[in-house]
């Protein structure tokens, strides 16, 4: 995919964090300063910044912030102490995505590493830069290796037809994506691809995100309501399923944006292959299987008051999980940066 289809979404220049603010789009493209934790934090939870790698990518600067906002001598166990509060205040921002936390640990390893060479506090902020800098050129050299992978799994077709939930892109990525990575090296090796994209309620990434992207990539996206997959899937028989994902276990149940797991079982009834693509860095291995992955629960007024407009009674509730589990039985394979994995996949992950 050409380098100048899709806006960088988190940049760091002349020690300051951009992110491209993703609520706006596609309306409008417009970045926003990070000037500290807080409105960090404030950014990930309102889905500014959103999708596992991006988040990650995100908070590996963020470290950078909590050591600038530590007061006082950063040769103290006080400094230390303080420090890792704040880092972990910021890997608690959303609980699904484990890239948030794991990108959050090794940036503080890397300082703990600089504090006992005796680093003076411009020495520490250096080192949490490469290593800053190191998370996103991985995850940009990840992207590109995902959707090579994943293109293999379609060589030899002139033609493909996929579908796809939420959006695993450039936006959701410091690189080309996941899911959709599989997408743009598919085209750039002169394969015709065709994408419907669910609509993903109830924030709608797959119609204001996923379809902006692939639009602009030149591949040609349909835009449907969640509740259409399974006659999309009867009516045009697509070549596979492919989405991204937050949290993977050992056993390869695997946590994604809400209706993915109902996608999952309608790819399994009209047998259409089903695949998640993800980094390393997606992968909890502490996790036996996906009964443990915590599952955010986000406010009443996104379902509710979409877009500050009432369409659900004040006396009525709400029950608004933003991600769901998809048993590994109704996954085809995972691509990963590695290669293709397929069961059993406590072995093949392992």
């Amino acid at each position: 995919m050409p380098s100048n289809k899709i806006p960088a979404v988190v940049i760091w220049e002349n020690s300051r964090l951009r992110l491209l603010d993703q609520t706006l789009l596609p309306a409008e493209e417009r970045y926003i300063d990070i000037p500290d934790v807080k409105t960090l934090e404030d950014a990930i939870l309102r889905l500014a910044v959103r999708g596992a790698p991006a988040i990650g990518c995100a908070a590996a600067f963020g470290v950078i912030l909590c050591a600038n906002e530590t007061p006082g001598d950063v040769a103290s166990d006080k400094w230390k102490t303080d420090f890792d509060a704040r880092c972990h205040h910021l890997a608690e921002t959303r609980p699904t995505a484990v890239n948030l936390r794991w990108a959050v640990e090794r940036c503080q390893k890397a300082a703990h590493a600089a504090l006992g060479q005796k680093s003076s506090r411009a020495e520490l902020l250096s080192a949490l830069k490469r290593e800053a800098l190191a998370v996103l050129d991985e995850d940009r050299r990840m992207c590109s290796q995902i959707g090579r992978h994943g293109a293999g799994l379609f060589a030899g077709k002139s033609e493909i037809t996929l579908m796809t939930h939420c959006n695993a892109g450039a936006l959701a990525t410091g690189g080309s994506g996941t899911a959709l990575a599989v997408m743009y090296a598919a085209q750039q090796a002169g394969i015709k691809v065709k994408v419907f994209a669910d609509e993903t309620r109830p924030l709608l990434q797959g119609a204001r995100l996923t379809a902006w992207e692939l639009a602009r990539a030149g591949i040609d996206v349909t835009v449907i309501c969640d509740n259409m997959a399974a006659s999309v899937m009867r009516a045009h028989k697509p070549d596979a399923c492919i989405v991204g994902a937050d949290r993977i276990a050992a056993n390869g149940d695997t946590a994604n944006k809400i209706g993915t797991y109902g996608l999952a079982i309608l790819a399994k009834h009209h047998g259409v292959p089903f695949y998640v693509a993800a980094p390393y860095s997606t992968f909890d291995l502490k996790l036996a299987n996906g009964s443990g992955i915590p599952i955010e629960e986000r406010k009443r007024a996104e379902v509710a008051e979409p877009y500050g407009k009432l369409s659900v009674p004040p006396n009525a509730n709400v029950f608004n999980p933003a991600f769901d589990v998809t048993p590994a039985e109704l996954i085809t394979a995972i691509i990963t940066e590695k290669g293709v994995l397929k069961p059993p996949y406590q072995q093949s992950i392992s």
